[in-house]
């Protein structure tokens, strides 16, 4: 049931977030949640931020929080390079953040298209993105044969004014050039939540996924055998829900109308 939910894993753009602004009623959850004994974790597509980054953010918006609170499709990402590609050149298309990230944790990153060393092309949500990182980007997955991989297939991200294409429409547009798709890494593959079970030891009974999107967060939460609530404040709607083979297993208007129920 709805109250017995200990561990709340939240998506950030569209559920708790529009830009910069927070959606009503977040912050009252998210205290409820540490009071009653239970964890909030943000397990978030958007590589533009590193967790640092997000900290301040939040901190900003009247939220504190800890690297323990936020598993991000970066983490995910590093964690896969560290496994397959240790010590390897990574090419990257990415955001100035998301690049610092990658060399904090050791990954040999380049954004040089003809560095003969390249082992794998990198593509994540990048707000700083230009007709020249596409073109070399196109010009080396077009001349070289070297792995692709990609951040997240989200098509969207939710701002203030209403959305922006995000990684996955990115990679569509690359895919018209270079007739490949990567291999993506955040969700709906099920890392994430593996990741935030694993560290906070709650079970999956006591776990909850909360998102605004069908076909990431929700998806993500049924492949992993997690209870999902989707919130209709960001992408899909209701209509969408109601027709969707991996339907979640609550509906709400808001973070606020979750609040209220889960209390």
């Amino acid at each position: 049931m709805l109250k017995d939910k200990k561990l709340i894993l939240l998506d950030i753009d569209g559920t708790v977030c529009k830009g910069q602004q927070l959606i009503d009623g977040t912050r009252e959850f998210l205290l409820d949640i540490k009071e009653s004994g239970g964890q909030f974790v943000f397990i978030t597509n958007n590589a533009t931020k590193s967790i640092d980054d997000y900290i301040l953010l939040f901190q900003k918006l009247g939220i504190m929080t800890e690297y323990s609170n936020f598993i991000t499709a970066s983490y995910v990402t590093v964690q896969h390079l560290k496994k397959y590609y240790s010590g390897k050149q990574i090419y990257v298309m990415g955001t100035e953040s998301f690049i610092r990230e990658l060399k904090k944790n050791q990954i040999r990153v380049t954004t040089d298209c003809r560095d003969e060393n390249i082992a794998c092309v990198l593509i994540s949500y990048d707000n700083e993105l230009t007709y020249k990182k596409i073109q070399d980007t196109c010009e080396l997955l077009s001349t070289k044969q070297v792995d692709y991989l990609a951040t997240n297939m989200d098509f969207v991200c939710p701002i203030e004014f209403g959305y922006v294409p995000d990684c996955g429409a990115i990679c569509e547009m690359l895919e018209h050039a270079v007739k490949r798709m990567p291999l993506f890494m955040g969700k709906p593959e099920t890392a994430m939540i593996d990741f935030a079970l694993k560290l906070n030891h709650f079970s999956k009974e006591e776990t909850l996924v909360v998102g605004d999107r069908l076909y990431t967060d929700i998806l993500c939460g049924y492949k992993a055998g997690v209870e999902t609530a989707l919130v209709l404040t960001g992408e899909a709607t209701m209509e969408e829900a109601q027709k969707c083979s991996y339907k979640p297993n609550y509906i709400f208007n808001s973070i606020e109308s979750l609040h209220r129920e889960w209390k």
